[in-house]
């Protein structure tokens, strides 16, 4: 048999359906790598999700997961008993990531365009370097930076607003100044981490496209909003996509580690994943903050269903299924 006649038997013709059995045998190298990752996949993500159950009983040691007193939705009423803390707390959440993921798209994309639009690769690498050093920075010592910083009688910003004669502001005293605050410090801290994705998706463009544009006379202004912008479009939605899901998630060594959980800035700071704190280790309610805590997942996963729907509403291209 010839090597032709050996090929044509071996590669089925196209549009027959390949049975899943047959799919394995010819790419079984590729299903065997993927092995590892799905037992990850089930041991630390599906798995652990048996513990919701602890959501709708009281929980005790000595009954354990499964032997403790089943109450229903009980454990939520912790979160909508007080109404104005429930309240207060997604409003402070929505607030606070909402603004940190619009503004932080429109941040972290500039940036990639502007580290893209350098030639010298040496100083290229060292931005990057710079721009991503914040990111592994803790929330505790951007804290202790924010302390003299707005420090009342000592702080930077304050002995300079005495020495120009203005009255010194104080910033852990009122609750009205740290909503901006809490969204450019995450901004900043997470800018050059969410640049290198769009930076990476910059860098497989098609150079023929921006060569043709400056033929053509294209400034260099006019080939980023005509060509790069354009072409970023399908990353741009996909990353706001995903970034939706975690909206209600929020950090809470964020808010600890630059407020301390400070009472006279709870009505701005106090987000869910700080009531959730409270709740599991300061009051000892692990029931009630895991219900908390799926209330958190599964508005965020309307959120993202909502979002993917209005995406694919108008322009299915770019939704994410």
């Amino acid at each position: 048999m010839s090597t032709k006649q050996k090929n044509k038997k071996a590669v089925p013709y196209a549009g027959k359906k390949v049975s899943l059995l047959q799919e394995i045998r010819q790419k079984w190298f590729f299903y065997l790598i993927a092995i590892p990752g799905v037992i990850c996949l089930i041991l630390f993500s599906y798995l652990p999700m048996a513990g919701l159950y602890v959501v709708f009983e009281r929980y005790t040691y000595q009954g354990g997961l499964f032997g403790s007193e089943f109450v229903g939705l009980q454990n939520f009423k912790f979160f909508f008993m007080n109404l104005n803390n429930a309240i207060r707390a997604t409003r402070n959440t929505l607030v606070i990531n909402g603004f940190s993921i619009g503004l932080g798209v429109i941040v972290n994309v500039g940036l990639a365009v502007l580290l893209n639009e350098i030639n010298a690769k040496r100083y290229r690498k060292v931005t990057q370097s710079v721009m991503l050093f914040p990111y592994f920075i803790s929330w505790i010592v951007v804290g202790m930076v924010a302390l003299a910083l707005f420090d009342e009688n000592t702080g930077i910003i304050n002995s300079a607003i005495s020495a120009l004669g203005g009255t010194p502001v104080e910033w852990y005293s009122n609750a009205d100044y740290w909503w901006p605050i809490m969204i450019i410090t995450t901004i900043w801290k997470n800018a050059g981490y969410g640049s290198i994705i769009y930076f990476c998706a910059l860098t497989g463009f098609d150079q023929s496209l921006y060569e043709a544009a400056e033929i053509d006379g294209a400034s260099r202004w006019q080939r980023i909003r005509r060509i790069t912008l354009p072409l970023l479009k399908p990353t741009i939605i996909i990353m706001f996509l995903l970034n939706i899901g975690g909206i209600l998630a929020g950090g809470v060594d964020q808010i600890m580690g630059m407020t301390s959980l400070n009472p006279l800035l709870l009505e701005k700071t106090d987000t869910i994943a700080t009531f959730v704190y409270r709740s599991a280790i300061v009051n000892g309610q692990f029931e009630s903050a895991s219900a908390i805590t799926l209330y958190q997942s599964i508005f965020g996963f309307f959120l993202v269903l909502g979002s993917n729907l209005l995406v694919k509403k108008f322009d299915p291209d770019y939704a994410l299924f």
